[in-house]
Order: structure tokens, then C-alpha cells, then sequence
């Protein structure tokens, strides 16, 4: 099969008491008839619009000649190298496939301007770039398209030579895009970002980037039919049953990766359902741990522990207590996004909207009009400026202590790094050296890419997180054509909307600021050890 599935403990309760309702109620079926009304009337509306995703494997098909067909007219005239500008949704799906596949794809989903450079790079005469946007409006894509574009002119290289559009029909880069003359691709607008791997927005990119794109949606066809049937082996009902079905609620999934040829799917699984899921005070984080994270054997109660492994084989003997899955990367896609709708109504949340994300962005937008003088930091230690909830007297190790100290018995743990990722990727260590200091669960996230997935989580869901940000002094910056700010300041009001907006829902949020790149990474590093 191209999907296995088992579940011991709570989970394997919860499969047995829950499948069965689920079946009685015809949820499969409706799901795949496209049912707004699954997850009550005030969903309906929105739902009914949403659904579109249960038709991608067909839908897409059409999209694949014309996909090979670019790819091949650009590897003739030496075009090799493909750069994707998106965000969430949007960029999180290609990087999985393309990296599972081996294959090379420059994802820039980053506004930090020494990443942007990174990603400019010194390779423009054989890129192109996909700019991938639902909207057509988001601005770190405008942004991203607009610097591709100056960028091309520079170098003698016609942007419209270089640059595939992928964005929903009428929407307003389909219409600037088709006038000036840009290859443009069309997704459902049916469908939402992040069930949007199977649509262009996943398909663009990979393809151009040389994955077998057709082979993809057939793994992912293999389970279309299980999908729809409303039976008790029906894999999409018993995973949604084992991660939102348990009593009490294990509302914290920790997806970890063991052996899996699939590489980074836990980033999109994190996505997918804790911008679905989280809302209404509700809703699963999902904490992407490593092989031998500190939570995993720690006996977190409200932490389930779902492993994704190589063959079904392995799925024959599974930890107590744990879930094992184990298939293909299309079949994995189609049956987390069909897991996720249905653990939306088993939550009592409609799945399909994000109310809190937008708030992060008008916050955003209303720092970049004004653009006030940086706040002074409470103190500065060995070259890391501290701000937020902590007190003014305090050490850098003492107001993380006085953050970690409001955590509760449910409680997780938020870092957020907006930094330049390709220049400090060791701060993502410091998601378990927390985790082994709290015993609780902690999430980490590159800003601002989070803000498009678990940022609506942070805020719409279960008010139990704590937050610690890190921001970096930009040593470089960029400007953004056209526009009368530049990607450094457009990071730093990102960082400053998204914790203001943090504080407004009444979540503590400490921000300890790098004014030495590397150096003051490795200092922080050291202080939190």
C-alpha cells in the first residue's frame, strides 16, 4: 500500500471509539463530495469554497504539459537553476518535494536581506524565478518579484524571460502579470494555501526544478480512493481519530522523522495543521522533533509522539503509546490534508480559514507607514539587546528564566527566529537545549515564514504559549524597487507587529536582539546552556 498507518495507546482508543462515528455519519464521503456543511453552519460558507483540494490529483493533471514544456524551453536556452519566492503554503510544499526527489530548488521565503542576497547570488544568468502568491497581494513575494525583476534588468536579462507567475485566477498579480507578458500559472481558487501542494503552486516550481511531477500526483491518486470510502480502514478517519480523537485531547503532536526517505515533511505537516487547527482558543500544535529530542521518552501527557518511517514493515512493531505511518510523499500529502479536515470537526473548528494571521500583517503595515524610532532595549548583554516582558534589571539568563517560569502544566515554548537563516542556522539548536530545560514541548520557526502557518496557531489557538524572539542587527541591507522601505525594515516590522500583536492576545514574548551575527548567536547559545 501507499499509505500505513498504526497506533497504539490513546491513539488506538481513539481510533476505535471515534472511526466508527465518523463512518456512521458518511464524513468521507461528504468530504469527498465536497460537503461544506461536515463542520456546521457557521463553516459552511467558507468551507463550501475550500474543498477544491479533493479534486487536485485530476485537476492538476492538465497542468503537467504545460509544465515539462516550460522547463524544456528553459534548459535550452541554459536555464538550470530555479528560485521560488512564496510563502507558507506556498514555498513549504515545494521545498519538501523537491528535497525529497534530490532535486535543487533555492527557496527564499525570507525578507532578511542578507538572505535575499544569498539567494541573488552569483548565478542570474542561468535562474529563473517562480513567484508564487494566492492573493497576488502578499508583500514579501511583491517584494521578492520586484528585486528579481531590478535585478534581471541589471544584467541585460529580460524579467520576462525569467519570471512564471503562480497565483489564482483575477487575482490582482494574474491581471498585472498577464499584461506585462509574464508566463503565468492558474491554481483552484477553491483551494486554500496550504492544501495547495497538489495544486501549480506545488507543481510549478517542482517541475521546473526537474521532479517527476506526474509521478507525485499518481502516489497521491493510490489513496484517492480509500479516501472516499466510508469504511473503518479508511486511513484519512483513523489518523484524524488518533491525533484529534484522543480523551483526554493529547493537543500537542510531536512529528518526528525515523528513517523516513521523506525529507523535511514535519515543516509542512506543522503548517498544514496548526494554521488549520488553531483557532477558537483550539487546536493541535504540531513540534517538529529531532530523532532523539529531549521531549520524545519524556512522558509529556499531552504529547503525542507520531513517527514517520520508511516501510510498513516497521509499522509492524511501534512504540507504546506512539503512531507509526509510513508511504509514499504524494500519499502522505493527500491523506495529512484530508486527516487535517476531519480533525477540524472533531475539534469543532472550521479547518479551512486563518483569522489570526491577518492581524500579524495590518500590524506589519501599519510599522511600515510610520516607521517609529527602534525602541530602546531594557539592558544589553554581552551584545544581545533584551526587550519585552522581562524586568529591567534582569541578565539575559534571567529574563529567559523569568519567560520559561510562565509556562504551565499545558504549556509550549515558541522561539522565533527572524534572522538569516542561510547565515545563522545554528539557532535552530536552541530548540531542544529549551525543551531539555523545561521538559515541556517547544516549537521553533524562521520569521516570517511561521506568519503564514502556526503564527494563526500562536494567537487563535490555546493561550498557553510563551514566546522568545530573536532578531539580528542587519549588517547589509537591500532595497526593495519602488518602494519607500527597504527588506531590513520590512523584517524588523515584521518582528515588531508579530510580538505587539502577541502581547494584545495577552502572550509573553521576550525579544533578545544579535547586534553580532554569529558571535552573539554563540554567546546566546552559552548563556541558555
Amino acid at each position: 500500500m501507499s499509505f500505513d498507518i498504526a497506533v497504539t495507546g490513546p491513539a488506538a482508543e481513539a481510533v476505535a471509539r471515534v472511526v466508527p462515528t465518523l463512518v456512521a455519519d458518511g464524513v468521507a464521503s461528504g468530504i469527498m463530495t465536497q460537503n461544506g456543511s461536515l463542520w456546521g453552519p457557521d463553516a459552511e460558507s467558507e468551507a463550501t469554497k475550500r474543498l477544491g483540494w479533493v479534486e487536485a490529483v485530476a485537476i492538476s493533471q492538465t497542468l503537467v504539459p504545460g509544465i515539462l514544456e516550460l522547463r524544456d524551453a528553459l534548459r535550452d536556452r541554459g536555464v538550470d537553476h530555479i528560485v521560488l519566492g512564496g510563502m507558507g503554503g506556498s514555498s513549504l510544499a515545494p521545498e519538501v518535494i523537491t528535497k525529497t526527489a534530490g532535486v535543487e530548488l533555492t527557496v527564499l521565503d525570507a525578507t532578511a536581506p542578507g538572505q535575499v542576497l544569498a539567494a541573488l547570488g552569483d548565478r542570474l544568468s542561468t535562474t529563473a524565478v517562480v513567484i508564487s502568491s494566492k492573493s497576488g497581494s502578499t508583500v514579501e513575494t511583491d517584494s521578492q518579484k520586484r528585486v528579481y525583476e531590478h535585478a534581471f534588468r541589471s544584467a541585460g536579462i529580460d524579467p520576462v524571460e525569467r519570471i512564471v507567475i503562480v497565483t489564482d485566477p483575477g487575482s490582482p498579480l494574474d491581471e498585472s502579470a498577464r499584461s506585462d507578458g509574464y508566463a503565468v500559472f492558474n491554481a483552484d481558487p477553491n483551494v486554500g494555501g496550504r492544501y495547495s501542494a497538489l495544486t501549480a503552486f506545488g507543481l510549478v516550481p517542482s517541475g521546473l526544478a526537474g521532479v517527476d511531477i506526474e509521478a507525485l500526483l499518481d502516489e497521491a491518486g493510490s489513496v484517492s480512493l480509500q479516501l472516499a470510502l466510508d469504511n473503518d480502514e479508511n486511513p484519512g478517519l483513523v489518523l484524524a481519530a488518533a491525533i484529534a480523537g484522543t480523551s483526554p485531547l493529547k493537543d500537542k503532536l510531536g512529528i518526528v522523522s525515523d528513517g523516513t526517505h521523506i525529507v523535511g515533511f514535519g515543516d509542512w505537516v506543522e503548517q498544514l495543521i496548526a494554521e488549520s487547527t488553531g483557532k477558537d482558543g483550539r487546536g493541535l500544535l504540531p513540534v517538529v522533533l529531532e530523532i532523539d529530542a529531549p521531549e520524545i521518552g519524556a512522558s509529556i501527557p499531552d504529547l503525542q509522539i507520531v513517527r514517520l518511517v520508511e516501510s510498513r514493515k516497521e509499522t509492524e512493531e511501534v512504540a507504546d503509546g506512539e503512531i507509526e505511518i509510513s508511504g509514499t510523499l504524494g500519499a502522505q500529502i493527500l491523506v495529512w490534508e484530508f486527516a487535517t479536515a476531519v480533525a477540524g470537526r472533531l475539534l469543532g473548528i472550521n479547518p479551512f480559514d486563518q483569522p489570526d494571521v491577518e492581524s500579524a500583517k495590518i500590524a506589519t503595515r501599519g510599522l511600515l507607514d510610520a516607521r517609529p524610532e527602534a525602541t530602546e532595549p531594557l539592558f544589553v548583554e554581552d551584545g544581545i539587546e533584551v526587550r519585552g516582558t522581562a524586568s529591567a534589571s534582569s541578565s539575559v539568563r534571567t529574563a529567559v528564566d523569568e519567560l520559561l517560569a510562565q509556562l504551565g502544566h499545558d504549556g509550549y515554548v515558541a522561539i522565533q527566529a527572524y534572522v538569516d537563516r542561510t547565515a545563522l542556522p545554528e539557532l535552530a539548536e536552541l530548540r531542544s537545549l529549551i525543551a531539555a530545560r523545561t521538559g515541556r514541548p517547544v516549537t521553533f520557526g524562521w520569521g516570517p515564514r511561521f506568519l503564514h502557518s502556526t503564527g494563526q496557531f500562536h494567537k487563535g489557538g490555546p493561550a498557553v504559549g510563551v514566546f522568545l524572539q530573536i532578531t539580528a542587527t542587519e549588517t547589509v541591507d537591500l532595497d526593495i524597487p519602488e518602494r519607500p522601505f527597504t527588506f531590513g525594515q520590512l523584517i524588523a516590522a515584521q518582528a515588531a507587529g508579530d510580538a505587539s500583536v502577541l502581547v494584545d492576545h495577552g502572550r509573553p514574548v521576550v525579544t533578545l536582539t544579535l547586534t553580532d551575527g554569529a558571535a552573539s548567536a554563540t554567546t546566546l547559545s552559552r548563556i541558555l546552556a
